[in-house]
């Protein structure tokens, strides 16, 4: 897996620039413990891709949504990834656990864990830049359910069609949020290179620029 940033760890902790010595230790600390329990799994299929960007519509080649950011992100592609990745239950198992009797570690595992799953996204999203440029494709950034009015609920569409409680053990509940608790699905549009320069696959600023939420504590 991608080396995680502990300047990244730092920002998830609420800590602004690279953090103290007291937290950098605290973080890898945390890092080095969830790389013994976590175990990253991923699904990801690609479909053809239609985008209406003036009425905001998006099909998706399995379902169809509605959203202006999501449309607006995709603009000028024609073919889209969906994918889920998890860390799995070992991240949520060592965070209920600090929770319990160090309650300062269990939010610094909480955070290292939230910036573990970008890491390992940021790693898949670059692969598969590598590999979809072999056939003459540009990737835009990924963009999730819940990213400005790209409505959550359409984690169940994603679900659903990745299968992803069979293939990488990753659920629902019924208030939309995904167990393990380190998980992400996402969707990644796909250009012809010749025709676009697009963004950089899993470029942080590229992903807040889609959002419509502007004061998010993590837009940077």
């Amino acid at each position: 897996m991608r080396t995680v940033r502990i300047e990244e760890c730092c920002r998830y902790m609420g800590v602004r620039g690279e953090g103290d010595e007291r937290t950098r230790a605290l973080a890898e600390s945390c890092l080095k413990e969830l790389e013994d329990r976590a175990t990253p799994r991923y699904v990801m299929r690609d479909f053809p891709l239609t985008v209406d960007e003036a009425e905001g519509l998006v099909d998706l080649g399995c379902f169809t949504v509605h959203s202006r950011d999501l449309a607006r992100n995709l603009a000028g592609c024609t073919k889209v990834l969906l994918f889920g990745a998890t860390l799995g239950e070992g991240p949520d198992l060592l965070i209920r656990r600090y929770g319990r009797v160090e309650v300062s570690r269990g939010l610094a595992m909480q955070a290292c864990s939230a910036a573990m799953i970008e890491a390992y996204c940021d790693e898949l999203c670059a692969g598969w830049r590598s590999e979809y440029a072999s056939e003459g494709y540009g990737m835009r950034p990924r963009f999730s359910p819940g990213y400005g009015d790209f409505d959550l609920s359409v984690q169940t569409n994603i679900c659903d069609v990745l299968k992803t409680g069979k293939t990488i053990g990753v659920t629902l509940t019924d208030s939309l949020l995904m167990m393990p608790s380190k998980s992400v699905t996402a969707v990644v549009g796909l250009f012809r290179a010749e025709l676009s320069s697009g963004c950089v696959a899993g470029d942080a600023a590229g992903r807040c620029e889609g959002c419509a939420m502007e004061r998010c504590p993590f837009r940077v």
